[in-house]
C-alpha cells in the first residue's frame, strides 16, 4: 500500500520524459501554424489562375508565372508587361524572388525584352525546408521602383 500511495504523488520516470515530450511537439506545432499564417495577410496575387497586377507611379505592372500553378522546384517562365505610362528604362527590369520576413539569399530573375513593353526570365522558387509556401517577386524597374506580388507556393 505504502508503494502506490508513492506512485501516485511521484510520478514515474517514463511519465515525466512522455509528459517532456508531449510539450515540446505541442509547442512546436502551433508555432509552425502561427509562423505559416503570419503573412497570410500580404498575399496579393493568385498567380496559380493567371497574371496579377500592381501599380507603380502610373504604369501598371503585370506579372505572369507559367506553367501553372507555380510549384517549387520547377523551371518557370516570369513575364513582365508593363500597361499605361511607359517608363524610360536605363536597362532591363528585373525580379527578386524571397519569402516575407526571411532572407533567403539572393535568387534574381534577369528578363529580357520580349515585345513591346514586354519582358521575360526564366527563374526557379526553391522549396524552403521551413515548409513555408508564401513567397514573394518584387519586380523592379530600375530608376522608378518595385512592386511586390506575395503569392502561395505548391510544394
Amino acid at each position: 500500500m505504502k508503494e502506490m500511495t508513492r506512485i501516485a504523488r511521484w510520478p514515474s520516470a517514463e511519465v515525466v520524459w512522455c509528459t517532456l515530450v508531449l510539450l515540446v511537439f505541442s509547442g512546436i506545432q502551433p508555432a509552425a501554424t502561427h509562423a505559416a499564417e503570419k503573412f497570410q495577410h500580404l498575399v496579393n496575387c493568385d498567380l496559380h489562375n493567371g497574371s496579377c497586377t500592381q501599380q507603380l507611379d502610373g504604369t501598371d505592372v503585370r506579372l505572369e508565372v507559367t506553367p501553372r500553378p507555380v510549384k517549387a522546384m520547377t523551371d518557370l517562365l516570369f513575364k513582365v508587361t508593363l500597361i499605361g505610362e511607359q517608363p524610360s528604362l536605363k536597362s532591363d527590369p528585373f525580379i527578386d524572388l524571397g519569402m516575407p520576413g526571411m532572407n533567403m539569399g539572393p535568387n534574381r530573375v534577369l528578363l529580357k525584352a520580349s515585345g513591346p513593353s514586354s519582358y521575360e526570365g526564366q527563374g526557379v522558387i526553391v522549396r524552403c525546408k521551413s515548409g513555408r509556401k508564401i513567397w514573394q517577386a518584387t519586380v523592379t524597374l530600375p530608376d522608378k521602383g518595385a512592386v511586390r506580388f506575395v503569392f502561395h507556393v505548391v510544394y
